[in-house]
This record gives C-alpha cells, structure tokens and sequence, in this order.
C-alpha cells in the first residue's frame, strides 16, 4: 500500500468491486459482504507486514474478491439440500411400530404396572431405582441404606414376579 490508504482504496474501487461479484454469484448481498471481506484482508495484510508492500492493489483486490467468490461457490454447493416433493417421501419405510405392536406394548405396559403395584413397597421402590431410573445396585444401597445384596435380591423377586405375571396374561393382538 505504497501509495493509496485503504480509505483511498475502499473509495476507489469498492463500486467495481461489488459490480464484479455480483455479477459473479447473482447475490447482491453476499456480493457485498465478500467486498467488505477483500478489503478487511487487504487491511490485515498490510498490518502483519507493512514491509510486504502490495505493487498493484487493484490486481490483488480482484485475485482476493475472486478467490472469497469461489469459497462461497464451494461452500454452497458443499451445504445445498434439495427439496424433496412429498411423493418421494413416500419411498422411505416407516420405521415406527405398527399399530398391533402399540397396542401390545401398552398392554404389556399395563400388565407390568399392575405386576409392580402387587409388589411389597420396598421391592417396588428397589425395582424402580434400578430398572427405570438406572442406578446402580450401589447407589440403590446407598439411598435405601440397605446392602448390596439385598437389593439383588429383591430385584430378583421382584423380577421374578413381573415376568411370571407377563407370562399368564400375554398381550392381546388385533
């Protein structure tokens, strides 16, 4: 930057520059936001190095402004989803359990429920920390100050149980 200040520069070519680009990309707004980019590494290029003099600024301005295009180019072309029509979404298999499966599953839910409401209170509250909140035999001790051992075994029972239970009444099917 021999001769110019980047003021001087911004004033002198921002115009031509923002024309460019946006011819370039068909966007007038990203058109301006690389123009403002070119002269901010304009700027940053001659604050790391006010040695390293540009000869011809206008030619770098270009090369950079050209350079941040293709970026925007590639990175848009990395980030584009198509639109799908909805008929093609039909395609795709659903996943989800069918309505058979629901009902089953809500019925076992039930059987399950009224399987653990049969339970003593401690054995229940044992078989809830560890099978549906998930501690660990450990950490049901611990909150239920009792051994380790005796939460296996009321879990064992309570196990038991419940799968007994699953067993004489097994899910109804549409």
């Amino acid at each position: 930057m021999a001769n110019k200040t980047i003021k001087e520069l911004f004033l002198a070519h921002r115009r031509e520059l923002q024309t460019y680009l946006t011819r370039l990309l068909r966007n007038a707004e990203v058109a301006s936001d690389l123009t403002q980019e070119t002269f901010l590494r304009f700027a940053e290029r001659h604050g790391e190095n006010p040695a390293a003099a540009v000869t011809h600024e206008r030619s770098y301005l270009y090369r950079t402004a050209h350079n941040l295009a293709i970026d925007y180019i590639r990175r848009e072309k990395r980030e584009r989803t198509d639109p799908v029509a909805n008929e093609g979404l039909s395609d795709f298999p659903d996943e989800g359990p069918s309505p058979e499966r629901t009902i089953s599953g809500k019925d076992e839910l039930a059987l399950m429920r009224a399987a653990l409401l049969e339970l003593p209170e401690r054995t229940r509250q044992i078989f809830v920390l560890a099978r549906i909140e998930e501690l660990t035999y450990r950490e049901v001790a611990t909150r239920l100050r009792i051994s380790e051992s005796s939460v296996q075994k009321h879990l064992a029972m309570a196990t038991k149980h419940v799968m007994q239970r699953l067993r004489r009444s097994p899910p109804r099917y549409l």
